[in-house]
């Protein structure tokens, strides 16, 4: 039976509302949106920034590769928790991540090319197969963008929530997962135009993004702006944030950045997450002991 919006709790007998309660607290797999989410959300954008240009540039294994590797690595790791029976932050982040890796390289493959500006270190080719398509940012943003209208105007059309707190089905959850995947790369598109074609540079990007950010955090208070809206927007956002803070820590001081190399920064990155993700499967577990109110 379904809850019509207009009502209330007080308008829904007491019975069935523990009987909603039982149900969500079964099926629902997916976070509550809070500061810690965000938080967790901006650390695995910038570790699937570093961890991305770890393998495709680092060691050379190249984007085409690369892309081809992660994708798989996510399939895995979506498979895993689209088969979980509730929300578990291991399971939801490592989604999350590798997301965030595959799209970092996706949209490196996608924008650019074998000019000698994307290959570190002198290096002549970077990995196997070809060495990018070149469309360049503009043009791949304008292409993820539109996928990405495509699967909210399906997702629309599907009549479900885009409250993710709300999604307990698995058709919903495959449609906030391809809308992740896509939003994702598309982010590391904007972060990489902002970085290297837009002038501002790595450190000017992030702020240029965090203010923007700023604004949405005020329009939350905006009673005629829907939250939801401002929710995606901010998803999208988060992962340019990412992108240019990974290439702020990561790139040569004489590009702007403070050279702290792939490596060393995907190990610091991964550590926060992994604390990060224990501390909320602690909350979950406490979360669920709690005694529920009748």
């Amino acid at each position: 039976m379904e809850i019509p919006e207009a009502l209330t709790d007080t308008d829904v007998p007491r019975a069935h509302q523990r009987t909603v309660a039982v149900v969500t607290s079964v099926t629902k797999k997916l976070p509550e949106v809070t500061l810690a989410f965000w938080i967790m959300k901006i650390a695995a954008t910038t570790l699937g920034e570093t961890a991305g240009d770890l393998f495709a540039q680092t060691l050379k294994l190249g984007y085409f590769l690369t892309t081809i590797v992660l994708f798989l690595i996510f399939v895995v790791t979506l498979v895993v928790q689209l088969r979980s029976r509730r929300y578990n932050p291991f399971f939801y982040w490592t989604v999350i991540l590798s997301t965030s890796t595959a799209g970092t390289t996706t949209s490196d493959f996608m924008n650019r090319d074998a000019s000698t500006k994307y290959l570190a270190h002198g290096a002549t080719s970077l990995g196997w197969g070809p060495q990018g398509l070149g469309l360049g940012y503009p043009t791949g943003a304008a292409i993820l963008v539109s996928i990405l209208v495509v699967i909210f105007a399906v997702w629309k059309l599907t009549g479900m929530t885009f409250v993710i707190r709300d999604i307990v089905s698995f058709r919903g959850e495959a449609l906030f997962w391809s809308a992740i995947l896509v939003s994702n790369t598309l982010g590391t598109s904007m972060g990489d135009f902002l970085s290297d074609s837009s002038g501002l540079g790595y450190a000017g990007g992030a702020a240029l993004v965090t203010g923007v950010l700023l604004v949405l955090v005020a329009l939350m208070k905006v009673p005629s702006v829907p939250n939801v809206l401002l929710f995606w927007i901010a998803f999208v956002l988060t992962r340019p944030l990412g992108a240019t803070a990974g290439d702020f820590l990561t790139k040569p001081t004489a590009k702007g950045g403070l050279d702290l190399g792939t490596a060393g920064s995907s190990a610091v990155l991964l550590a926060v997450l992994v604390g990060l993700m224990g501390y909320a499967h602690v909350q979950e577990r406490r979360r669920r002991r709690a005694p529920s109110v009748a």
